[in-house]
C-alpha cells in the first residue's frame, strides 16, 4: 500500500491517495472516520469536522495547479440541491463560482443567497435541452474570465414515466437521455475550449451506482431492483462520456472523473435519501479540487471506486 498527501490548489485542505493494487483511491478531505472495507475500498463511516470546507487554513499555494488565486468554476443546475451545496462549498475554497440555472431567475436567486454570506459567485442561464443558452453561456464566460477551470455536470432529470424496459414510455427514455447525456455532452463540448485554456482543468460527472453495468446486473445488489431504463441507461452513458474523454484528453492536464455523491435527499430522489446535500457535495467537491497528482477516469463513490 503506498500513500502520498498533496494540498488542494488553494491549500484549503488536503486529500491524501492511496494506491491499492491498480486503484488509487482518494481521501477527500481530513477529519474522516475510515477503515478498510471488503475487496479493499475505503469506506467512510464519519466526517469528524463537518465545518471543514472553508476552515480557516493558511494558504500555502506551493506545488498548486492554478497562477490565480480564484479558480472558476461551473456547476449546471446549481439552484437548488446538491449543485447549490457543491457551489457553496467550492465558493467556501475560494472558487468563482458560475450557477448554472436554466431559469435565469432561479438562478439569480440562489446566486443572490450566496453572495449574501460573502461567497464569491455569480449566475448563468444554461438549459441542457437548448444549445443556444449553452452556446451564449460559453461566450459569456469566455468574455468575463477568459477561461473554465472546473466543470462539474451535475444538472439531470428523472421522470415519472420512466420504468422497465417493458413497460417505460419511450417519449421519457428519450427526454431523459436527451437531458442527463446529450445536454451534459453538449455542455462539455462547449466548454472544453475554455477548460483548455486552465493550467489543469477539472471535468466532474455527477454519477450513479444505477449507472453502473456491473450493479445493474448482479441480484445481490441493493439496486438490482431499481429498472429505470431510461434514467439507469443516462447515467450509463454518462459514465462512457467520462472513459471515452479521460482517453482523448489523456495528453492534457485536463482530468475528468464520474463521481456519485451517495444516495442524497433532494428533489431528483424526492428526499428520500439518507445524506443531506451538504453531505453529498463532499466527493464531488473533492474531485473538482484534485490537485496536479489527480486521478482521472474513475467511477467513484463515498464508498471508494465503483464497478463500471
Amino acid at each position: 500500500m503506498e500513500s502520498f498527501g498533496k494540498q488542494n490548489l488553494n491549500g484549503r485542505f488536503e486529500y491524501c491517495v492511496q494506491r491499492h493494487g491498480r486503484a488509487r483511491l482518494t481521501r477527500p478531505f481530513p477529519g474522516l472516520q475510515v477503515e478498510w472495507g471488503r475487496r479493499g475500498h475505503k469506506r467512510i463511516l464519519k466526517a469528524k469536522d463537518p465545518s471543514y470546507i472553508g476552515a480557516d487554513t493558511a494558504p500555502t499555494i506551493e506545488g498548486s495547479r492554478m497562477a490565480n488565486p480564484k479558480p472558476i468554476a461551473l456547476v449546471t443546475g446549481a439552484n437548488k440541491g446538491i449543485g447549490l451545496e457543491i457551489a457553496r462549498q467550492l465558493a467556501g475554497t475560494d472558487v468563482t463560482v458560475i450557477i448554472g440555472a436554466r431559469d435565469r431567475d432561479r438562478g439569480r436567486k440562489a446566486a443572490d443567497e450566496l453572495l449574501s454570506i460573502g461567497l464569491p459567485v455569480e449566475s448563468v442561464e444554461i438549459d441542457l435541452n437548448d444549445e443556444v443558452t449553452i452556446a451564449a453561456a460559453a461566450e459569456h464566460i469566455a468574455a468575463r474570465h477568459g477561461r473554465l477551470d472546473i466543470l462539474v455536470n451535475n444538472a439531470g432529470i428523472v421522470d415519472g414515466a420512466d420504468g422497465p424496459p417493458t413497460t417505460a414510455s419511450t417519449r421519457a427514455v428519450r427526454r431523459v437521455m436527451e437531458t442527463n447525456f446529450i445536454g451534459t455532452l453538449a455542455v462539455t463540448q462547449a466548454m472544453l475550449p475554455l477548460l483548455r485554456k486552465s493550467p489543469a482543468g477539472r471535468i466532474v460527472n455527477l454519477a450513479t451506482s444505477l449507472g453502473s453495468l456491473a450493479i445493474n446486473s448482479d441480484p445481490a445488489s441493493p439496486y438490482y431492483s431499481a429498472r429505470l431504463i431510461g434514467y439507469n441507461a443516462s447515467k450509463a452513458a454518462l459514465n462512457m462520456l467520462t472513459v471515452q474523454l479521460t482517453a482523448e484528453l489523456r495528453d492534457t492536464p485536463i482530468v475528468v472523473n464520474s463521481v456519485s455523491p451517495g444516495y442524497v435527499k433532494t428533489d431528483l430522489t424526492g428526499h428520500t435519501g439518507f445524506m443531506t446535500p451538504d453531505e453529498g457535495a463532499r466527493l464531488p467537491v473533492a474531485y473538482a479540487l484534485l490537485g496536479e497528482d489527480a486521478v482521472s477516469g474513475r467511477f467513484v463513490e463515498p464508498d471508494g471506486e465503483t464497478p463500471w
